[in-house]
């Protein structure tokens, strides 16, 4: 029997202003993690996940002075979120201070996400990062 190799993929898209805050975006994502299911079999992903569109959302809104478009795409391997702003200005990682209010918001996509990467566009950079659900435990055979 042929394996199958087409890709399915279901992704979902917004643009959130500034003026619409980073609450939206969190709201809007947690809502798209339930319609996978990952509310009820993967629920501290679902945080993760959360938590790194509320930082790079900040991120465009805060160092790029844009809207930013919130895609995303879940391939059947692998939940992409991406984060497009208008600046081409690359993020970079900083060592924020102990005391210091901010700094740590690639830190924590890079501690939470499985993998993260930016690129240039036409018009401004794509920052995505890619969450994959655990794997479900398999029962052992008794032998």
């Amino acid at each position: 029997m042929a394996e199958d190799s087409s890709l399915r993929a279901v992704g979902w898209a917004r643009s959130l202003p500034i003026s619409a805050g980073v609450r939206a975006a969190r709201e809007w994502t947690r809502t798209h993690m339930a319609t996978l299911g990952w509310d009820r079999t993967a629920s501290d992903l679902v945080d993760s996940v959360v938590l790194a569109v509320s930082e790079l959302v900040t991120n465009a809104h805060l160092h790029a002075g844009s809207t930013a478009q919130l895609i995303l795409t879940w391939d059947e391997e692998c939940l992409h979120v991406t984060v497009h702003d208008a600046s081409t200005r690359l993020p970079e990682q900083r060592h924020a201070d102990d005391g210091a209010l901010g700094g740590r918001g690639l830190l924590l996509v890079d501690a939470l996400a499985d993998d993260w990467e930016v690129r240039r566009c036409p018009r401004g950079k794509d920052v995505t990062a890619c969450f994959q659900p655990p794997t479900p435990t398999r029962p052992t055979q008794a032998t």
